[in-house]
C-alpha cells in the first residue's frame, strides 16, 4: 500500500470502489456529461493490435515496473470512471478512497521523427483501414513499436499527476489512466495518432505512387457492340433514339398536300360514216363524210 502523510492508506474493498464509482457517474451524467469510463470484460486489458502494443510498450519501461501491477487490479475492476483522450493530452476520474483526477500530458511526436517513420512505412500499409486494424507487415510493425524510434511515447515523454496524496512518482491510479489508455486504443485507435499530435494519413502519402492507376484504353478487340452485349447478357438493348425533329407533333395529322395527279382518259370513239351506197340503197339522201382532228390536248375537233 502507499502511505499517506507517514499513515497506511485507507483500505477500500473492490465492491466500495465500484458503488463510488457508480455514484460518481450517475452525478457526471445528471449534469449533462459525457462519461467513457473504462470497462474490461475479463482479464485481458487489451485485445486489438494497437491497444496491446501500447501496454506492451508501457511495461518495458523500467521507471514504471513497480507501479504498474496495482494499475492493472484498478483498471480491471472499474475503478477508471472516466477516460477522455484529446490531442497531447489524457484527463480522467479515478475511483479509490475517494475520486481522483488524473492528467496525463503526452509529447508530440517530433516532425523529423514521424517523417522517418512515414518514408520506413512507405508502400507497405494498403489503406486506412488496414493501418488502423493493425493488419500490415511485420517490418512495418516493428518499425512503428520500436522502442525509443517508434509511435509510442518513451517515459520521458510523458508527465501526469494525481490529486491523490500519494507521494510516489506513479502512483496506481497514473497506472490504471495509463493501462485505460490501452483500453481505449482497442475501440478507437485512432486516438494513438492524436495523442501524439500527427495524421495517420501522412502514412498513406505515397499510396498513389505505389498503386498508379491503369490510363491505358483497352485494345479495340476487347470492346463489345450492341450484338455481342445482347448475346452475352441475354438482354434486348434498346434502339437508338429518333432525334426529336423526326418525331410528329401530337394533335390532329396533317392533310397531304395537293400534288397534279396525271389521268390517262381514252379518247371517244369516232363514229364512222354511213357507207353511201347502203344510204342509196334505202332512198335516203347521202350524207358528206365526216372529218375530224385531234388536237394536242387530247381533244377531237369535228367538222362537216
Amino acid at each position: 500500500m502507499s502511505r499517506y502523510s507517514g499513515d497506511w492508506a485507507p483500505y477500500v474493498s473492490v465492491a466500495q470502489r465500484r458503488a463510488k464509482a457508480e455514484r460518481e457517474m450517475a452525478k457526471l451524467r445528471k449534469q449533462g456529461r459525457a462519461v467513457a469510463p473504462i470497462v474490461i470484460a475479463g482479464r485481458a486489458i487489451a485485445r486489438t493490435f494497437w491497444g496491446k502494443a501500447w501496454c506492451e510498450n508501457l511495461e518495458s519501461y523500467r521507471d514504471y515496473e513497480n507501479r504498474l501491477p496495482r494499475g492493472r487490479t484498478y483498471v480491471r475492476n472499474g475503478s477508471v470512471v472516466d477516460l477522455q483522450i484529446a490531442p497531447l493530452s489524457v484527463t480522467a476520474l479515478v475511483s479509490g478512497s475517494s475520486i481522483y483526477k488524473v492528467t496525463v500530458s503526452i509529447a508530440a511526436l517530433p516532425k523529423p521523427h514521424w517523417q522517418s517513420l512515414c518514408r520506413d512505412c512507405a508502400g507497405g500499409i494498403d489503406s486506412l483501414v488496414e493501418l488502423l486494424q493493425g493488419q500490415f507487415s511485420e517490418g512495418v510493425m516493428d518499425r512503428l513499436c520500436r522502442q525509443d524510434q517508434g509511435l509510442f511515447p518513451r517515459p520521458s515523454e510523458i508527465k501526469f499527476s494525481c490529486s491523490c496524496p500519494d507521494y510516489a512518482s506513479m502512483c496506481k491510479h497514473v497506472a490504471a489512466v495509463l493501462y485505460g489508455v490501452g483500453a481505449r486504443l482497442d475501440e478507437k485507435p485512432e486516438f494513438l495518432f492524436r495523442l501524439r499530435a500527427v495524421d495517420e494519413n501522412d502514412l498513406l502519402a505515397n499510396l498513389d505512387a505505389t498503386l498508379p492507376l491503369s490510363k491505358t484504353a483497352p485494345a479495340a478487340g476487347k470492346i463489345l457492340d450492341d450484338g455481342d452485349l445482347s448475346a452475352l447478357f441475354g438482354l434486348e438493348m434498346a434502339e437508338a433514339e429518333v432525334p426529336a425533329a423526326a418525331v410528329p407533333k401530337r394533335g390532329r395529322p396533317r392533310k397531304p398536300a395537293n400534288k397534279p395527279v396525271e389521268i390517262t382518259v381514252p379518247a371517244p370513239a369516232i363514229p364512222t360514216a354511213k357507207p353511201v351506197t347502203q344510204a342509196r340503197k334505202r332512198g335516203e339522201p347521202a350524207e358528206p363524210p365526216l372529218a375530224f382532228e385531234v388536237t394536242e390536248d387530247g381533244f377531237v375537233k369535228w367538222w362537216k
